[in-house]
């Protein structure tokens, strides 16, 4: 697979209720609060109350999130850097 790939994402938020991504990479926290995803354009934070992974699957690259969804917040972005710059930063 090429280093230069990046998979589609796009999210999707129905009634604040329920959250559809794709491009998801990583989930590496999540709690009733707060959702860190890490996806193919960068950090993902979701926050709200009662939040729940309904589906994860990081083969294909889709989540699906429910709860009281407060707020959506991409926290940084992928850099376009090479293998070795990203070893030795």
């Amino acid at each position: 697979m090429s280093e230069n790939f990046q998979k589609p994402h796009s999210l999707s938020l129905d009634n604040r209720k329920k959250l559809s991504l794709t491009g998801v990479e990583d989930v590496p926290g999540f709690n009733e609060e707060t959702v860190n995803a890490v996806t193919s354009l960068g950090t993902l934070v979701i926050r709200g109350f009662a939040l729940h992974i309904d589906k994860l699957d990081l083969d294909t690259g889709e989540v699906e999130i429910s709860g009281n969804i407060n707020s959506v917040q991409y926290t940084d972005t992928k850099r376009n850097k090479s293998f070795m710059q990203r070893l030795l930063s």
